[in-house]
């Protein structure tokens, strides 16, 4: 018969908080909840902590596709193809995914997480880059994708304030689909509902 030890009986005069701490264990909360007999909490704590870990992968895929349209427009103003105003549109736009970067960079570090990086490389059709109307073309798929995949983000959120945010991020991507397909002579808004 093994005898079952209890790790605070040695620890006279101090409380278990005091070990905890000052022993520099870390214990998660789900741990903390399981040695205090309380599966119930311990199984709420591990669903959240899975919560936010599906929240900071979903932030950091939101995060590469920003620093991947930041890249784009970069491509786009520096084609020499973009004439004023559409070039000042194009620096607005990367601007606004500069900031939905940073944004999101610091939430995932909020979160525990490790913020994706830049690719030192993004492949994208320049040979087929031959006018303004192209460059506008490519950077309205662009947005139409970040709409996509924003409103599929949108629900998988755990919390409410991280989907605010990425909705918030969804209606500026669709105001830049609308206005590069206003500039490209469309419908700027071709239907009364997104998919």
């Amino acid at each position: 018969m093994i005898a079952r030890i209890d790790p605070f009986s040695a620890l006279e005069g101090l409380s278990r908080r005091r070990f905890l701490v000052g022993s520099g264990a870390i214990l998660s909360a789900t741990a903390v909840a399981l040695m205090a007999g309380r599966p119930a909490l311990a199984a709420a704590q591990a669903s959240k902590q899975d919560d936010t870990e599906s929240d900071v992968r979903i932030l950091n895929t939101a995060l590469s596709a920003e620093l991947e349209a930041i890249a784009a427009y970069a491509v786009g103003a520096g084609s020499g193809l973009l004439q004023k105003p559409a070039l000042d549109l194009a620096l607005q736009f990367q601007g606004h995914h500069k900031e939905h970067a940073d944004a999101l960079a610091k939430t995932v570090r909020k979160l525990g997480g490790t913020p994706a990086e830049a690719r030192e490389r993004y492949v994208f059709p320049t040979d087929k880059l031959k006018s303004q109307a192209d460059v506008l073309g490519f950077a309205a798929g662009l947005e139409r994708g970040a709409v996509s995949a924003y409103l599929g983000a949108v629900p998988l959120f755990h919390g409410r304030e991280l989907a605010s945010a990425a909705a918030s991020i969804l209606g500026d991507e669709a105001m830049h689909w609308a206005i590069l397909r206003q500039a490209l002579g469309q419908d700027p808004a071709p239907t009364a509902f997104m998919s």
